[in-house]
């Protein structure tokens, strides 16, 4: 036996406010670990020596502007 479901539009437009709603989430959550690993890069190359971010051709005061250079034309 065999069952057949016909989708009504109400339905479509249910399952397209549910995707939405979870494609909003996600957005966030993406947005979220990008921003966290970026803080983290921070926190690990403040605490480097002067000698070791010089080595790396980055001066203290422009870690922040290092990190985000690709968001950023700073």
């Amino acid at each position: 036996m065999t069952t057949q479901t016909h989708d009504t539009p109400t339905d479509f437009a249910i399952r397209a406010q549910i995707d939405a709603f979870f494609a909003t989430i996600g957005q966030g959550f993406n947005a979220y670990m990008v921003r966290a690993s970026r803080v983290d890069r921070i926190k690990a190359l403040e605490a480097l020596s002067d000698a070791e971010l010089a080595h790396k051709g980055i001066a203290r005061d422009r870690i922040v502007h290092h990190v985000f250079r690709d968001l950023m034309a700073v």
